[in-house]
């Protein structure tokens, strides 16, 4: 297992086999690949088909046309893969925007290396879907006991959240934004750290894709608490483009901003990743919707208060 050579295509993925001892045995990841620190020397081996620095409507445009031409959002390097010669390579078949699809690593590898390489391809559309990927990495490369060690801690984690919040009856309704234009509501794995956290998701369903919805939605359910977490925006990107949000017509008249519980969280490093801080993830929902209850010291980093 020790002299295995891994290449992750995957944000979240590179953090589980981080997460169970085997950051050794990486030697390339994807251009997204940033967490931890100490990964961002490796090769890289994707890229972006479109520039950065676009606004989320042009994002929006721009994939949305890539996808039209039948072409793939991301790149693979094949001759820095083809350098690296891996004997594992992780990606994903979960969605074509969050990161290379299974279908493009096939193609680039198929007949392109000079040995075969296993492919590991992971499609979580839940929390417990998330912690399946986690026991599957672990046993197909040989790191059963730390994997089996990380999701009992990961488990304690929720299990403390949950027990703390087993009789509270109000259960706040929580709108989580994904993207800002067009607007879109966070599913997959989401409205089930919603939940967990003491919370009641709308406009998306646990475990189902991530839905467009209009702005006339969400003033219909007119939420109590509001979260904008777009996917692969940080703090500071998000707030670039608020703007989106207050222009709406009726904005200053939702429940959740009249009550000043309007919030911004990191998409990018927590919410949008289902790796291990997932958790983390249902930790910072869990101060935003019972600040009373909790205080697991992430805001300022891993989210912040939006006042308007």
């Amino acid at each position: 297992m020790s002299t295995l050579k891994i290449v992750s295509l995957l944000p979240s993925a590179t953090e589980i086999l981080c997460a169970l001892g085997l950051e050794d045995n990486l030697v390339g990841r994807s251009h997204e690949c940033d967490y931890p620190e100490s990964v961002k020397h490796l090769p890289v081996g994707t890229e972006a088909n479109f520039p950065d620095g676009l606004s989320s409507a042009d994002i929006d445009v721009k994939v949305k046309e890539i996808l039209a031409d039948a072409l793939s959002v991301y790149t693979v390097k094949r001759e820095v893969i083809k350098s690296l010669a891996p004997d594992v390579v992780i990606t994903q078949d979960q969605c074509e925007v969050c990161a290379v699809s299974l279908t493009d690593v096939e193609l680039a590898l198929d007949n392109y290396l000079d040995k075969k390489a296993q492919i590991i391809s992971l499609r979580p559309n839940s929390l417990q879907d998330i912690f399946d990927d986690i026991s599957t990495i672990a046993k197909a490369l040989d790191a059963e006991k730390p994997g089996e060690d990380l999701l009992e801690l990961l488990n304690e984690r929720v299990d403390i959240i949950k027990h703390k919040l087993k009789f509270a009856d109000d259960k706040p309704t929580v709108a989580c934004i994904e993207w800002l234009e067009p607007l879109m509501i966070s599913g997959n794995w989401v409205p089930g750290l919603v939940e967990i956290a003491g919370g009641t998701p709308i406009l998306a369903k646990q475990g189902a894709h991530s839905p467009y919805v209009s702005w006339e939605d969400i003033r219909k359910q007119n939420p109590e608490i509001i979260v904008v977490m777009p996917c692969g925006f940080s703090i500071e990107r998000t707030l670039k483009e608020m703007d989106l949000l207050m222009q709406q017509p009726g904005f200053a008249d939702l429940k959740a901003v009249k009550n000043n519980r309007l919030y911004i969280a990191d998409g990018n490093q927590y919410f949008n990743r289902p790796g291990p801080r997932v958790v983390d993830s249902i930790e910072i929902l869990a101060e935003i919707i019972r600040p009373k209850q909790f205080a697991f010291g992430y805001e300022g980093e891993g989210w912040i208060k939006f006042g308007i």
